[in-house]
């Protein structure tokens, strides 16, 4: 059966059974009214972000499975949630499908959103449909954070160390391989993972908000040249990072990519892990791991407004921002 043999109404019903509804006890009005009623909890601050997910931009439908297709939606803008420091609450979404949309399609990318709703602890208060020849997906998410307490872009300063979780440049790895296609070897597996379901670092952003340690703080969802060039626009400031020091991803010989693992993690993007600079002082009480989640000190904020790579020999280059543009890359390439 596919869509188009389906009204709005039993649409909408198809999305509340396997989306919600949920128990919370902030969410008054939620699925079925004209607006959600959400009431906020004393002493918090909102917030909001929005995100677009769209067939044929961010994701393709002969490549990217249904379930990961909602799962990764969600995790997309989740991570903005992340980026800020704040607990995700609830979360809108406004659908276009196409007429010949499958309905089993359409259920199992309901369920993979279902499951990262409750990975992420966040419930559904509302959305809207509607035709499209291409499946359009538009998230709002709503989190909140203790007042005064968000983490911003623009709190850099010379002299704080940058910092980044994770490692860079395996989700770009992972595209890559799901676009050779074929019987993919058992070492493949972590790479094409971090592409499908990527994680938002929701425990490490709330712990450098509680705790002040950050500076300020950004999602890496579009590279680290390009994340980076953000961050310090926002903060007026400039970054020296460390080739050596970037945690890049080791690619077994047996997957023969051909990339650079430094290209991969300056511009690979996708990675949906967190950049964010701490004071000198701040960084000697910065735990090495949190969470279980690896922290690397990968450069410094600089006064003068360029960002530079420095090899082990000394020898320094200016990196531009050349990760994902929806403006300018002309192919698919699930990034934000």
């Amino acid at each position: 059966m596919k869509i188009e043999k389906t009204s709005e109404a039993q649409l909408i019903e198809r999305i509340h059974r396997i989306l919600g509804p949920a128990a919370e006890p902030g969410l008054r009005i939620g699925m079925g009214d004209d607006a959600a009623v959400i009431r906020a909890r004393p002493g918090s601050d909102w917030v909001v972000s929005t995100d677009a997910f769209l067939e044929d931009i961010h994701f393709l439908l002969r490549l990217h499975p249904p379930a990961m297709v909602g799962y990764k939606a969600l995790a997309r803008a989740t991570s903005d949630l992340a980026a800020m420091g704040a607990r995700p609450r609830y979360f809108l979404m406004n659908l276009a499908l196409p007429r010949a949309c499958p309905a089993k399609w359409f259920d199992s990318f309901l369920r993979g959103m279902a499951q990262a709703a409750r990975n992420f602890g966040m419930v559904l208060a509302g959305g809207d449909t509607t035709y499209s020849k291409r499946l359009a997906i538009n998230l709002t998410v709503i989190g909140e954070v203790s007042p005064n307490r968000a983490l911003l872009r623009s709190g850099a300063r010379p002299g704080n160390l940058i910092y980044v979780s994770g490692v860079l440049g395996q989700a770009a790895a992972g595209l890559t391989l799901l676009r050779r296609g074929g019987q993919q070897p058992p070492q493949a597996r972590s790479f094409l993972r971090r592409h499908l379901r990527p994680e938002p670092r929701l425990a490490l952003g709330a712990w450098l908000a509680q705790h002040g340690r950050a500076t300020a703080a950004i999602d890496i969802s579009d590279g680290l040249s390009t994340d980076l060039t953000h961050l310090c626009v926002a903060s007026k400031v400039g970054a020296r990072i460390w080739s050596d020091k970037i945690p890049v991803p080791k690619l077994p010989p047996g997957l023969k990519l051909r990339q650079d693992p430094l290209e991969l993690a300056l511009n690979g993007g996708d990675d949906y892990e967190l950049l964010f600079t701490v004071s000198r002082d701040s960084a000697r009480r910065l735990p090495r791991t949190l969470g279980g989640l690896r922290v690397s000190v990968i450069g410094e904020v600089t006064r003068e407004k360029q960002i530079l790579l420095m090899d082990p020999a000394g020898t320094t280059r200016q990196v531009q921002p050349g990760g994902w543009d929806p403006f300018r890359t002309r192919e698919a390439r699930g990034k934000t």
